[in-house]
């Protein structure tokens, strides 16, 4: 076999990636998490959005008890406190 198909090789060029932050209005720690992600989104040019758990059903049953809670492309990143040089590694990886 002469390498791989090209269906199988990474494509130039970093993948979008989205940053989700799931808060709650007036949470203290949802503002340090948002200046964390607002900061290492803006450097690396990712692209984020906030959700309001208390205007979403699913979200409120599924991550009520650790707001805020930062998803990588849809996935669990971290919660409660965001480590800006962990989610930066995360980003880049």
């Amino acid at each position: 076999m002469a390498g791989m198909s090209p269906l199988f090789r990474r494509k130039a060029g970093p993948r979008e990636r989205l940053v989700t932050l799931i808060r709650k209005p007036g949470c203290h720690l949802c503002d340090d998490a948002e200046l964390v992600v607002a900061k290492v989104c803006g450097e690396l040019g990712v692209s984020w959005e906030q959700k309001d758990i208390t205007e979403d059903r699913a979200l409120h049953d599924r991550y009520w008890e650790q707001i805020p809670v930062v998803l990588v492309d849809g996935e669990q990143h971290t919660f409660w406190r965001v480590n800006e040089e962990r989610l930066r590694r995360a980003l880049t990886d």
